[in-house]
C-alpha cells in the first residue's frame, strides 16, 4: 500500500504571534512551527498503515524552504519519502494549495498512491478545505472527519464520531481520507529515526502560485477575552454566598 500524506508547516500555538506593521503577515523571527496535531495522527495513521499492509509513505508538503524542518521530522517518525513543494513564503488559499497538490500527482502518473490522507483542518486557518478539494481535482472518493479507520479487500472503512455513537463510511481505494486527532496517538522521533532522516533525500518541486485567487486584506487579532474577579466576602460571612455559587456552577 502506497500512502501520501499531506502536512502543513503552522506557528506553535504555544507561541506569541505578532503581526506586521501592515497586518499582512506573521512576525516570525523569534517563532516555532510545527504542524497540527490532526496532521501528527495523519502522519501516525500513514505509518502504521504501511507497518501493517506493507508498501511505502510519502510526505507532501507546500510551503517555503524553511519546511523541511517538519518534512523531517515526519521522516523521524518512520515515513519513507518527502516531496517539498517550495514557494516564496506567502500565504496560498485552500483552492491554491488543493490545486498544486492534485497537479503533482497528476504528475506522478497514473494511480501513484492508494491512499492520501490529510489532517482535519489546520491549526491556523483550520478552513477544512483541502482534503476534499484534492478528492475533487483527482475524482476520487472522500471520508471526512474521520477517528478511526481499516482496510478491507482493497476497500477503507472509516468511522466518524457523533454525538450519540459513530457514522460508519466505506469507500473504495484509492480514496482521500482527513482524520481528526484522538485517531491513534503519535511517536516521537527517536534519536536514530532523526539521524537517519538528516541523510534521506526531500524531493523539491518549484510551484507557481495560480491567480487571480482570494486576496488577503488584513490580519488581525482576535479581541481579548475579559476576565471578572467577585469578591464573596470575608470569613464565615461568605460561605452562604460560596454555597450559590457552587450551586449554580451545579457542582452540588
Amino acid at each position: 500500500m502506497n500512502i501520501l500524506v499531506c502536512i502543513k508547516r503552522v506557528p506553535d500555538i504555544g507561541s506569541k504571534i505578532d503581526l506586521t506593521p501592515d497586518c499582512q503577515n506573521i512576525v516570525t523571527k523569534n517563532l516555532g512551527f510545527t504542524i497540527s496535531p490532526h496532521e501528527e495522527c495523519a502522519v501516525e495513521e500513514a505509518i502504521q498503515l504501511v507497518e501493517k499492509y506493507g508498501g511505502s509513505s510519502t510526505v507532501l508538503t507546500l510551503g517555503p524552504a524553511a519546511s523541511e524542518e517538519q518534512i523531517r521530522d515526519t521522516m523521524a517518525r518512520g515515513v519513507d519519502r518527502a516531496i517539498l513543494l517550495e514557494t516564496d513564503g506567502n500565504g496560498w488559499d485552500p483552492a491554491e494549495t488543493a490545486a498544486a497538490i492534485v497537479e503533482n500527482v497528476k504528475n506522478m502518473g497514473q494511480q501513484p498512491f492508494d491512499l492520501i490522507l490529510l489532517g482535519s483542518e489546520s491549526a491556523d486557518s483550520a478552513d477544512f478545505q483541502v482534503g476534499i478539494r484534492i478528492a475533487h481535482g483527482l475524482d476520487l472518493p472522500c471520508l471526512s472527519g474521520i477517528k478511526d479507520l481499516e482496510i478491507y479487500d482493497n476497500r477503507v472503512v472509516g468511522k466518524r464520531e457523533v454525538d450519540d455513537g459513530w457514522e460508519v463510511y466505506e469507500a473504495a481505494l484509492p480514496a482521500v481520507v482527513t482524520v481528526k486527532e484522538g485517531i491513534n496517538l503519535p511517536r516521537y522521533p527517536s534519536l536514530r529515526g532523526t539521524m537517519k532522516a538528516k541523510k534521506k533525500p526531500v524531493e523539491r518541486n518549484a510551484v507557481q502560485r495560480p491567480g487571480p485567487g482570494l486576496e488577503l486584506q488584513k490580519l488581525k487579532h482576535p479581541p481579548e477575552s475579559g476576565k471578572e474577579v467577585e469578591m464573596l466576602g470575608q470569613g464565615p460571612e461568605a460561605a452562604p454566598r460560596v454555597v450559590e455559587v457552587l450551586k449554580s456552577l451545579e457542582v452540588i
